[in-house]
Parts: structure tokens; sequence; C-alpha cells
């Protein structure tokens, strides 16, 4: 087979095209999906009625799997949004960690709220109370700020039902209570990298901010056990966990009764019922119909029908153009596995010094250093390696599954929204400092977890190398470098 096949010029040439639609051109991400997958499909053999076929077939498949997944997790989200759960939970966080221990208790509550919440609105939401710590407690507003966000983006990138990682886990197409167990693992040592650098950088600028922070922008809080609220009433804390606790009990739950041999009626009933009904009840949309139900009738009891409707309406419009983007990276993948370019592509990648596990991570590194969108880059790298590391022998889907998403870390800088909304939230406004609030650390995060997903593949997967730990490990000795230099 030659290196130069006319399917993997055409594949080339169609993420090149990709690319450049995305970074150098207006147009949306969704069309430039749709126009590589056309290019890959037209030039992988098929006529153009297989292709327009395999590109509707593509979409409607992906969004059948996961896009009711998509659409409930943000309706719950919206609800824990408006309900002050987050706030609660950040608060009974704070109160039971004490002082100077106000990093960990923010970290902590970024990591568990942004597993159903975009991460950008949860930091918006709780970063008046890191403020509120600073001034009060003779705080760092970078410790806080930086360690907040670090939660808040560890498992919005890592951990389904977010919809990023939730759409890698439907394109990889790898059980979703894996994907989700595996991903709170890892994010624990991301989540606890962000900690330890933003106390680091509270120590370099110990002056910031210059300026004293105005009184009437701090929402009332006693720094010491956090037992001041906001002036509306919060949910208690046990109705605010429940809505993020029970979904992923039940989805991990289904995950784990599958690796074992079912009880039959013949053997008991009454067991063979129950795990019947948890097996129903574990299913994503099921697990997540549940959670919103929770959402709605234990946090905001006190809103009428209508405007619990709008509420939950406000949820889905923030997840359309995503489900749209997913859809489109499902088309690309289809027309990929149609064309024979990832059977092609696998053999080639075999051949590599490194594992093919590290084929979606880098690929996510480039598209999320070019184009700015963590979730952008992880659907497209899932899209494109998906078909092509199904036809490796003994590859561990749910490792490259997290590759990918862990790939979307890097180095997020000014193409990337939450660059802007953590940055400007916290004051700054010289590049310099911006870099090192945010782009430094998302870029250790990226090597962390690098590093982790490569070593869990050597242990437990197939066809590991000891060069991939290598890969980001060289990308630290980068970070490191540059935190010297400054």
């Amino acid at each position: 087979m030659s290196i130069l096949s006319v399917p993997i010029l055409g594949l080339t040439v169609a993420v090149f095209v990709l690319i450049f639609l995305v970074l150098r051109t207006k147009v949306h991400p969704l069309i430039a999906m749709i126009t590589a997958a056309c290019i890959a499909g037209l030039t992988g053999g098929l006529s153009v009625t297989e292709t327009l076929d395999a590109v509707t077939k593509g979409f409607g498949a992906t969004l059948g799997t996961i896009g009711i997944s998509i659409g409930l997790g943000v309706m719950m989200g919206r609800i824990l949004e408006v309900s002050g759960a987050a706030e609660q939970i950040a608060y009974s966080f704070i109160r039971w960690l004490g002082r100077r221990k106000e990093e960990w208790a923010l970290a902590m509550t970024g990591y568990l709220i942004s597993i159903p919440i975009f991460a950008d609105s949860a930091f918006v939401i709780l970063f008046p109370i890191a403020k509120a710590l600073a001034q009060k407690g003779n705080r760092s507003l970078l410790t806080l700020g930086v360690a907040l966000a670090g939660g808040l983006v560890v498992t919005h990138t890592m951990v389904p039902p977010t919809p990023g990682p939730l759409g890698v886990a439907g394109l990889f197409g790898v059980d979703l209570g894996v994907m989700m167990l595996l991903g709170m693992v890892l994010a624990i040592p991301c989540t606890i990298a962000f900690v330890v650098y933003a106390r680091w950088l509270g120590k370099k600028y110990p002056g910031f901010p210059e300026k004293t922070l105005p009184a009437e922008s701090l929402k009332p809080i006693d720094a010491a056990n956090g037992n001041e609220k906001t002036a509306r009433p919060l949910p208690p804390l046990s109705r605010s966990l429940l809505p993020i606790v029970v979904p992923i009990l039940l989805i991990i739950s289904k995950a784990v009764l599958t690796l074992f041999s079912l009880p039959t009626g013949s053997d008991s009933p009454v067991l063979a019922l129950a795990a019947q009904v948890l097996l129903f009840a574990g299913t994503p949309i099921i697990a997540l119909c549940i959670s919103t139900l929770l959402a709605v009738y234990a946090l905001v009891p006190y809103l009428d029908r209508h405007e619990t409707s709008a509420r939950l309406e406000e949820g889905l419009q923030s997840a359309g153009i995503i489900l749209m983007v997913t859809g489109a990276g499902g088309a690309l993948g289809f027309v990929v596995r149609e064309t024979g370019t990832g059977t092609q592509l696998a053999a080639l990648i075999a051949k590599l010094p490194f594992s093919p596990l590290m084929i979606p991570f880098l690929v996510a590194t480039v598209i999320r250093l070019i184009q700015g969108s963590g979730t952008v880059a992880m659907i497209t790298s899932a899209s494109i390696t998906a078909p092509i590391l199904a036809q490796v022998p003994g590859m561990n889907m749910v490792f490259a599954a997290q590759a990918a998403v862990i790939g979307s870390f890097f180095f997020s800088y000014f193409n990337d929204s939450l660059f802007w909304v953590v940055n400007r939230m916290m004051g700054l406004v010289e590049v310099n400092q911006q870099i090192m609030a945010w782009s430094i650390p998302t870029s250790l995060a990226w090597a962390v977890g690098g590093v982790l997903i490569a070593l869990i593949n050597l242990a437990f997967g197939s066809g590991g190398s000891w060069l991939d730990p290598l890969i980001p490990l060289a990308g630290l000795g980068i970070i490191v470098l540059v935190l010297r230099s400054k």
C-alpha cells in the first residue's frame, strides 16, 4: 500500500481545508466539517450520492446516540445555575475545609459543579465568592481565581455529561459510565496541578490586585466559615448535590454491573428484577431524565410551570450549536469509515515509534492551538481518529477517547472564550500575566493528563510505548523553561 494513496491524500486535503476554513475564514466549524466530510468522501472513491448519504447517516447516527443526553445534561445544568445550588456547594466546601484552604474548596467546587454546568457560566456565578474571600481573608485573588477556574475546566473537559466529552464518547463508541469514571479519576491529579500552580502564582504576584476591590461588587461571605449567604435563599446542600450525584452513580453502577454475569429469574427473581431496573435507570438518557426531574422538583419548586420551562429551554439554546458540531463530526468520521481510509491509515500508524493512543491526543492538541475551542478540538480529533483507531488490533477505545479530550487542554489563549472570561473577571490586562494565569496552567493540565493516560495505556492497554509519556513530558519541559524565563 502506498502512503500517497488517493483516499489518504483526500483525507489530508479535507483536514487541511477544515483547519483553514475555521482559522482563516468566517466559515463556522459546522459548515467546515461538512465540507471536509464531502471532500474526504469524493476523494475516497464514493460517488456524489454515496457521499451525501454517508454524511446524512453519520450525522443522524451520532445525534441519535448522544443528542438526547446532551440536551438533558444542559437542561439540568441550567436549573443548577438559576437555583443557587452551585453557590451552596461552594459555601459548604469552604466551611468544611476552613481558613487558608479556600483554593482547595473552590477547586473542589469547580470539579463537581462543571460536570453538568458549562465552565464559563459556572465561573461567572462563583467568582464573586472568590473575590470576597480574597478581600476578607487576605488571600491572593490570582490563587483563588485560577484554582476555581482550574477545577471547572478539568471536569468540563474530561467528564460526561458535559457535551464535549459526551460527544467524544459517542464518536468512539465507548460506554459512557466507563468514560465518566476514568475521566473523574484522571481529573483529580489535573485539578491538584492547577491548585499547586495557583498557589505558586499568588506568591509570584503578591501585590495583585494593586487596587482595592470595590466592596459593592462582592457577595457577603464570612471568609472564616462561609456562614453568610447571598440575599436569596439557597437550597440545602443535600438537594444541591442530588441532581449531580444521582446520575453519576446510576451510570457508573450500570457500567460496573455489565462486567459481571447478571442473575436470572431462576436464580433469584428479586435480584434479577433489581439488576434490570438498574440497567434501565443507568442508561444515560434515563439517568439524565431522572437528574433533570430531581433538579426541577428539588431545587426550584417555587418556579411555576411556565418559568421552569423557560429556564429549561435556555439550557437547550446553549446546546444547539454543540449538537450540530458533534453531528458534523460524526458525519466526517462515518465518511472516513465508508471510504476505507481508516483501515489504510491504521496500517501506517502501527509502524510509528509511539502508540496509536497518542494520535487523538496530538490531533486535539494541534487543533486546539489553531482554533481555540476545546470542544471543537476534541470533537474534530475524535471524528478523524476514531474510525482509524477502530481498525488497530487491541486498541482500547476508552483510553483513546480520554486522550482526545486531554489533548484539548493545550495552551488556552486569545482564541478561547474561557481565556477572556477568566482573565477579564480577575482584572488581568497585560498579555504576559494573562498567559501566566491561564495559558500555562491549562498546558500543565495537558501534560499531567497526557502522561497519566500514556502510563495507564502502558499498564492496562496494548501496544503502548515508553515513548508515549515522553511526548507530554517534552511539553511540560517547555512549560518549565517558559516559567523560568519569566
